[in-house]
C-alpha cells in the first residue's frame, strides 16, 4: 500500500477548538501530496455535551466502550491502513489515550508508561529526582488526613508547602498552608471533594493527594517538540502569572504572556531544564508542556504534560505565526515541526476570577474589552446568577481573553485597561438578596466574539 494512503489524523476524546484545528491541518495538504482527513475516536459511556459529533469539516466520527479493549480494536480495524498519526490533546483523558495506543501499534505514539508518569504528579516526581534531584522540590504522597501522615508530611517538607490533587488540570485544588491547621483544613477538604472531582473530570485516574516544597520564584512555560529519537525543538517561552501574583489565594493562571524578555543564555538554561524533564520521563513522539519556575539563575520544574498547553496554539500563532495544532500531528508522522526564528509581536491569554466566591450579581466592563486595540477573543463561561468559585475548591473562570499587538508596550497597556474596566460583584453566600437579572441580560454567551489581528 503505498504510503500516501495513509492520511487519516486520529484525534481521542477531543477535538480543541473544532474547526479552527482541523483547518490548520487542511494547510498541510499541498506540501503532504494529497487530502488529509480528521477523525474523532470518544468514549461511547460519555455523552458528547459539547456535541464534537457535529463539527464543522470532520470527517470521521466513531465511538466505543473503551472498557472493552477488543471494542476499540473493532472501531480501528476498517481504519488500521490508512492511519497516519494519532494524538490527544486534553490532559484528563490521557489514560484514555493509553488504552488506544495499543491498537495502532504502527504509529508513533509515546509510550504508555511515560504517558502514565506523565499524568501522575507524584510518579512524575519520583522520575524527575531520580534523573537530577536539581529540577525538581520535595515531595510526598498524602495517603489520609490523620495526625500521624499530617506529622509525617511536616517532617518530610516542611511549611510553606502546596497541597494538590495528582492528576487534574487546571490548578483545580492547588492551595498553599502555612502551617498545621492550615494543612487540617485542607486535606479534610480535598479528601471530602476530590472523588467527585474526578468524576466531573471523567478522570479514569486514581485519585491521589500530593504535598511539595512551596517555591518562590518566577512561572514559566514552555511548549516542545520531542521527535521518535528524543530530539527536542522548542516554543518560544510564555511567562505566566498566578491568580496568587495578583493578590487572591489561588493559583490559577492569570496571565499568560509570550515571547517573555529573557537573555537567550537565560531562555537557553531553561530549555535545558525542559529537556532533562522530558527525557527522564522518556516520553517521544509528542508535544510537551513544561511548567518551570525560575529562581534566581536556576530552574525548577513543575510538571510536564504530554499534550498541547491551554491556549498556546492561539498565543504562538498570534506572535510567531507557529501552526502549533499542525506541529503537533507533524512530530507523529514524524515530519520536522516549523518554528519561525523570529516572533512579529506578543500575545497574551488571561483567565478572570471574581475577587470573591458566591453568585454572581453584576457584571461590567466585558463589552468594553472589545474595543481595546489589542483585543483578540473572548469566551464567556459565567452569566449572572451562575456561582463564582475558586480553582483551588474546584471553580471555573468567569472568562478567558485573548489579546495580541505588535508593540509589547501597548499590549501591557491594554491589560491594564481591562484589569480597570472590569467589575465583577457577587453575593457572598448565605447572604440574601441576590440579584437575578432579566433574561436579555443574562443570556449566557458561551460564544466566542473574535476580531481580525492587525
Amino acid at each position: 500500500m503505498k504510503e500516501i494512503n495513509k492520511n487519516i489524523i486520529l484525534f481521542v476524546m477531543n477535538l480543541p477548538d473544532g474547526k479552527d484545528t482541523i483547518e490548520q491541518i487542511r494547510r498541510y495538504e499541498k506540501d503532504f501530496g494529497g487530502p488529509l482527513r480528521v477523525m474523532l475516536l470518544m468514549d461511547s459511556r460519555l455523552r458528547d455535551t459539547t456535541k464534537l459529533a457535529e463539527t464543522e469539516g470532520l470527517d470521521i466520527y466513531a465511538a466505543c466502550d473503551f472498557s472493552k479493549p477488543w471494542k476499540i480494536a473493532e472501531t480501528l480495524l476498517p481504519y488500521q491502513d490508512e492511519l497516519l498519526a494519532v494524538t490527544c490533546r486534553s490532559e484528563k483523558h490521557m489514560a484514555r489515550f493509553m488504552k488506544v495506543i495499543p491498537h495502532v501499534p504502527y504509529l508513533r505514539t509515546p509510550g504508555t508508561e511515560s504517558l502514565d508518569w506523565s499524568s501522575d504528579k507524584y510518579e512524575m516526581r519520583k522520575r524527575f529526582n531520580l534523573y537530577d534531584s536539581k529540577i525538581t522540590p520535595k515531595f510526598t504522597w498524602v495517603k489520609k488526613n490523620s495526625i500521624e501522615e499530617r506529622k509525617r508530611t511536616i517532617k518530610k517538607i516542611g511549611f510553606p508547602m502546596i497541597i494538590k490533587p495528582a492528576s487534574l488540570a487546571g490548578s483545580l485544588f492547588v492551595t498553599i498552608c502555612y502551617h498545621e491547621e492550615e494543612l487540617e483544613k485542607t486535606l479534610r477538604t480535598l479528601f471530602r471533594k476530590i472523588k467527585t472531582a474526578y468524576a466531573n473530570e471523567s478522570s479514569m485516574n486514581v485519585p491521589k493527594v500530593i504535598a511539595e516544597q512551596f517555591m518562590e520564584g518566577d512561572l514559566y512555560s514552555i511548549d516542545s517538540y520531542v521527535n521518535s529519537r528524543g530530539g527536542i525543538s522548542h516554543c518560544p517561552l510564555v511567562r505566566q502569572k498566578t491568580g496568587r501574583d495578583i493578590g487572591h489565594d489561588d493559583f490559577y493562571n492569570y496571565l499568560q504572556m509570550t515571547p517573555t524578555a529573557l537573555k537567550a543564555h537565560t531562555v537557553k538554561k531553561a530549555e535545558e531544564a525542559a529537556e532533562k524533564a522530558i527525557h527522564a520521563l522518556g516520553l517521544r513522539s509528542t508535544t510537551c508542556h513544561v511548567e518551570l519556575m525560575k529562581i534566581d539563575d536556576e530552574w525548577k520544574i513543575v510538571e510536564v504534560g504530554a499534550r498541547v498547553g491551554g491556549f498556546r496554539h492561539v498565543l504562538h500563532q498570534l506572535s510567531c505565526d507557529i501552526n502549533h495544532s499542525l506541529n503537533d500531528v507533524l512530530v507523529r508522522i514524524p515530519k520536522k515541526p516549523v518554528v519561525p526564528k523570529k516572533c512579529k509581536g506578543f500575545a497574551c491569554a488571561i483567565k478572570w476570577f471574581a475577587d470573591n466566591e458566591g453568585v454572581i450579581t453584576e457584571l461590567k466592563g466585558i463589552k468594553k474589552i472589545e474595543t481595546l486595540e489589542s483585543f483578540h477573543s473572548i469566551k464567556q463561561n459565567k452569566k449572572i446568577g451562575d456561582k463564582s468559585v475558586f480553582a483551588r475548591n474546584g471553580g471555573r473562570s468567569v472568562f478567558n481573553l485573548l489579546m495580541y499587538n505588535q508593540d509589547r508596550s501597548k499590549l501591557l497597556a491594554d491589560i491594564r485597561r481591562v484589569e480597570k474596566l472590569v467589575d465583577i460583584k457577587v453575593a457572598s453566600r448565605g447572604s440574601g438578596g441576590v440579584v437575578k437579572a432579566k433574561p436579555k441580560t443574562v443570556k449566557k454567551r458561551v460564544r466566542k466574539t473574535t476580531k481580525k489581528t492587525k
